[in-house]
């Protein structure tokens, strides 16, 4: 046995749930302040479904944090990551389906690429001067790559990442790391 392997096993063995959910909590903060940071710092305007594409972030922060406070807990902590686990695979469904609209494989929704929507203007001319300020965003366009994938499959990726390492959490690790520990010294 080698060295590197004695020491992820070491590693793997000195993980619990709690540390998972915390990096669960902070991947997930990281996402959607990053998406927040490219929209109103960089101005990358977001389409319709990079909007849907939040939802599970803005679900899955306060669920990560209520599972750090649950993951000691048998039965709570593991329910918790597997609902973190299935939140972040239907988040990385929704994200390559959106790298399909991009790629043409699939149409997108009725609503991608329609403009939001504006109050009535007074005149034509208020009208028209008020159509020449709307940009309107496609979701089948990309706006922004790095290393050949867009802002929907890099999402896809870390929602993946965040699933799995969610349900493995919840499936095979201990809820405190001294318990995992103390049974391991005393076999």
């Amino acid at each position: 046995m080698t060295a590197i392997t004695a020491l992820a096993r070491d590693a793997a063995a000195r993980l619990d749930r709690r540390m998972v959910a915390v990096a669960i909590l902070l991947a997930a903060t990281a996402t959607i302040g990053a998406a927040l940071v490219f929209e109103h710092a960089f101005g990358y305007l977001p389409c319709a479904l990079c909007l849907q594409q939040r939802w599970p972030y803005y679900l899955g922060v306060p669920l990560a944090a209520g599972a750090v406070v649950l993951a000691p807990r048998r039965i709570a902590g593991r329910a918790a990551l597997a609902a973190l686990a299935a939140l972040f695979v239907a988040s990385a469904g929704l994200a390559f389906y959106h790298v399909g609209v991009e790629a043409g494989i699939f149409a997108g929704p009725a609503d991608c690429g329609a403009a939001a929507a504006q109050p009535m203007a007074g005149s034509m001319d208020a009208f028209l001067a008020q159509l020449e300020t709307v940009r309107v965003v496609s979701c089948s366009e990309v706006t922004w790559r790095f290393l050949s994938l867009s802002m929907a499959g890099w999402n896809g990726l870390i929602s993946l990442g965040i699933a799995g390492a969610a349900g493995f959490a919840a499936a095979r690790l201990p809820g405190r790391l001294s318990a995992s520990l103390s049974r391991r010294r005393a076999g």
